[in-house]
């Protein structure tokens, strides 16, 4: 089995061991995109999980204008179909919040996120082949949680009797990831995914690193994140 196969099967299960789990209020939505946006999600890891990497960059889940509407980790629409090539149809999520509708490659919103991470890596590496050869970005939960009100809820705030299962799953996929890609870097984008790593890759023989999360909900990301990113990449000898 080829590393890109070898990654689907990993996906698939992740989806379907994270796709049983049943999560109370507030959480009124659950939405799946290794499920319904399989087709953009399966057509990241064909192109570009196809070799061993030297860095995982590693996020939390999925944004509501990233992930959620492409598959792809970090999903900024215009990165994903103009610099790494994918664009595919992506079906609606059962049941949809009305006010989050997914639209797939049509939806004309921006994951500020996205465009931050992609923006930095394809300025770095203006062919996404090259940036690839050597880096990977995945997410810890592929997982997107909301409330009624439609507003996003992260699985740092779900209640302890719901993450037990959630993280065993979410930690088993990604040793699995690490043991497919045999990276010498996991690097967490935020605190929350640098301390899931850690925890979920005790005992293997990897690197960890951290770089600021590029969420517009932080001011330190909002003063020039591609700087500070650059800067700690550096120093920790990751760049």
């Amino acid at each position: 089995m080829s590393i890109s196969e070898s990654l689907i099967e990993a996906a698939q299960e992740l989806s379907r061991a994270t796709g049983q789990l049943e999560f109370a209020p507030p959480v009124a939505y659950v939405y799946n995109p290794l499920d319904y946006a399989w087709n953009g999600h399966r057509s990241y890891l064909q192109r570009f999980g196809n070799s061993t990497k030297r860095v995982v960059f590693m996020g939390m889940n999925p944004g509501p204008w990233g992930m959620s509407q492409t598959g792809v980790p970090f999903g900024e629409i215009a990165a994903v179909r103009d610099w790494m090539g994918i664009d595919e149809p992506i079906r609606s999520p059962e049941p949809e919040h009305p006010k989050r509708p997914i639209l797939g490659f049509a939806c004309e919103k921006s994951e500020v996120s996205g465009r931050r991470l992609w923006g930095l890596f394809s300025e770095r590496c203006p062919k996404a082949a090259d940036f690839f050869g050597e880096h990977f970005v995945l997410n810890y939960c592929p997982l997107v949680f909301m409330e009624e009100s439609s507003r996003n809820r992260t699985p740092d705030k779900l209640p302890a009797s719901e993450v037990e299962a959630l993280f065993a799953a979410c930690d088993a996929h990604l040793r699995r990831c690490v043991e497919i890609l045999a990276p010498e870097w996991v690097v967490g984008v935020g605190g929350f995914a640098q301390g899931r790593a850690q925890s979920a890759l005790e005992g293997v023989d990897v690197k960890h690193g951290k770089v600021l999360h590029p969420s517009p909900a932080s001011p330190a990301a909002n003063r020039g994140w591609a700087e500070a990113a650059t800067k700690q990449l550096t120093n920790q000898g990751i760049w």
